[in-house]
């Protein structure tokens, strides 16, 4: 143990030298492994090598990035293609004209009220609609009966239900007030007018 001796006569320890001896020590274990190119070459080195390492990370997180970013826009711009398709489809398949709803639905509160003349008109409009419906649909005729008569019950499911609608409709035309017309039986026609309106998809 090295020792010193102040002014005063008091001994103390001198660490620097063990300091000095340690730091020589791992010095010439580096210069082992590097040929005697000293300790701060081999730190340079390996800061060097953490270097390009580092810069060779950065720059694949950067390329992920932007490469995740242009993929994330496109995922991005098909979904939202995909939505659109999927909501035009919905409606060509499901949506009516606002103004075909309200009148259907004004039909049907005409059936609700007690006065014999407003049935009378709800189904007169409903046979208005279904002769529009079928000229819609491509059928063919001069009038709503003949339209009847030209279609083929094998693709017109509710056929039937609309010549007895379209029945006592006439009656109310051609008979007027004479005919007799409960609230019952109105109902009942609107109702068969409404399966013909649903196979259609026009309510």
């Amino acid at each position: 143990m090295h020792k010193n001796v102040t002014s005063e006569g008091i001994e103390y320890v001198d660490y620097s030298v063990f300091l000095k001896k340690g730091l020589d020590g791992l010095s010439d274990y580096f210069n082992s492994f590097s040929g005697g190119s000293g300790f701060l070459d081999v730190l340079q080195k390996i800061w060097s090598i953490y270097a390009i390492i580092a810069i060779i990370l950065a720059l694949i997180f950067i390329i992920g990035y932007i490469y995740a970013k242009i993929r994330f826009a496109q995922l991005y711009d098909e979904q939202i293609g995909l939505i659109i398709a999927g909501e035009e489809a919905w409606r060509n398949k499901h949506a009516n004209p606002a103004t075909r709803n309200e009148r259907w639905e004004l039909i049907q509160a005409r059936t609700t009220e007690d006065n014999p003349e407003s049935w009378r008109v709800a189904i007169i409009e409903a046979d208005i609609m279904l002769d529009e419906t079928l000229t819609n649909e491509g059928y063919v005729g001069q009038n709503l009966g003949e339209k009847l008569k030209g279609a083929n019950p094998d693709s017109f499911t509710t056929l039937q239900d609309a010549w007895e609608a379209h029945k006592v409709r006439n009656e109310i035309a051609h008979v007027g007030s004479d005919f007799i017309l409960t609230q019952k039986s109105a109902q009942e026609t609107i109702t068969r007018y409404a399966r013909v309106f649903k196979e259609f998809g026009v309510i």
